[in-house]
């Protein structure tokens, strides 16, 4: 028998070697804790018992340090047993050795290389790219199940979806086009008036806000704000295993969740480009009259002259597309969402900086295939 500064005492019972836990083992009392467990001479028994008959208290921070000792000492799980501990800390002792189970965090990763960064860039990339094909497909044969079926469309949904995306985002659209109406015509107006062509700028302000700004302006806008809103909206149901729920009573959350949202926004963004056009136009007019002696009269007989009905179709015709583009990938990226916060704002992100750059990319195809045809 020896006993180890009043915190352990070790005894040798029929073969067995039975560690008397004494005291109160607390966080304040861990050094001398330590110093016993240390200055114990124990051979590798086949069994090791630990009592807790004489424990007035335990918390963590001591159980970690008898159960690192232990294993020290090449004690395995089955070798050790406890006996005559208190409820609480018998469960106490359960949950430190299954914490101490569990697998160290990873140590950083190696900082990679231009070319690995790239080539782990691309991989993802790809990854990405087949889950938004993968949601494609899937979208695309609920629409086609839903127009043989049109009244199984969620119409109240899709209305309150068209007032977010549409209605309220009005201000904000109008706002922004008109600003760049005027920003653009006074560019225009410095350059023309060294020539006195003060005219043209009519010309250029009519064809490049119908045609360009308005129809990417407005669908930036919604990528930045609607976008955002589905990610974060589907997300959170995510997180909330309301989509699960909608699962589990045999209804798709792409007919639930998704549809109405690309019905909306497919709606509306040509309805906000439009906006975005007369916005613009008026921003144009504004500088006119103002710096450049164009009376609103004359400007708008001068974009009746010069600017083709085929310029504002084009540049209605190609929202559409833009919309659709938005609305899956914002969908997407809110049912890709992990269960924790952290990843629907990390989603949220991701969906405004895709959105913007496939709008984009989709502008500048439209942009050469239009020219390609004459358009």
């Amino acid at each position: 028998m020896s006993l180890t500064g009043g915190w352990i005492e070790h005894k040798v019972e029929e073969g067995a070697s039975v560690l008397y836990l004494t005291g109160a083992w607390r966080l304040p009392h861990l050094a001398a804790i330590a110093e016993a467990l240390g200055s114990l001479r124990l051979r590798l028994e086949e069994r090791f018992v630990l009592d807790g008959s004489r424990l007035t208290a335990l918390d963590t921070a001591a159980g970690f340090t008898l159960f690192r000792h232990l294993s020290v000492l090449g004690c395995t799980e089955s070798m050790v047993s406890a006996r005559a501990f208190d409820p609480r800390h018998r469960q106490l002792l359960m949950l430190v050795h299954e914490n101490m189970r569990c697998a160290p965090a990873r140590a950083h990763s190696e900082h990679l290389g231009l070319v690995q960064r790239v080539g782990a860039a691309a991989v993802a990339l790809a990854g990405l790219l087949r889950t938004h094909n993968a949601f494609l497909g899937a979208v695309a044969l609920d629409t086609l199940a839903l127009l043989r079926r049109p009244d199984r469309l969620r119409v109240r949904e899709t209305v309150s979806q068209f007032e977010a995306v549409g209605l309220d985002a009005i201000p904000i659209v109008a706002l922004v086009t008109f600003l760049i109406g005027v920003v653009f015509a006074y560019l225009l107006g410095v350059q023309a008036q060294r020539y006195g062509a003060n005219i043209f700028v009519v010309d250029g302000v009519g064809l490049a806000v119908c045609r360009e700004l308005s129809p990417l302006l407005a669908a930036v806008i919604v990528a930045g704000r609607s976008g955002a809103a589905f990610t974060a909206q589907l997300g959170t149901m995510k997180v909330q295993e309301e989509v699960d729920a909608i699962s589990t009573l045999g209804l798709s959350p792409i007919h639930v969740l998704v549809i109405p949202r690309l019905v909306a926004i497919v709606v509306a963004l040509p309805l906000l480009a439009f906006v975005g056009d007369v916005a613009g136009i008026a921003g144009g007019m504004l500088v006119g009259a103002w710096q450049l002696g164009i009376s609103p009269g004359v400007f708008i007989d001068r974009l009746h002259a010069t600017l083709p009905v085929g310029y504002f179709i084009v540049g209605l015709a190609k929202t559409p597309v833009f919309a659709a583009v938005i609305a899956l990938i914002a969908c997407r990226m809110g049912l890709l969402v992990a269960r924790d916060a952290r990843s629907v704002g990390v989603n949220t992100t991701s969906t405004v900086v895709q959105s913007i750059v496939w709008v984009i990319v989709l502008d500048a195809v439209f942009a050469v295939v239009f020219q390609y045809l004459g358009i």
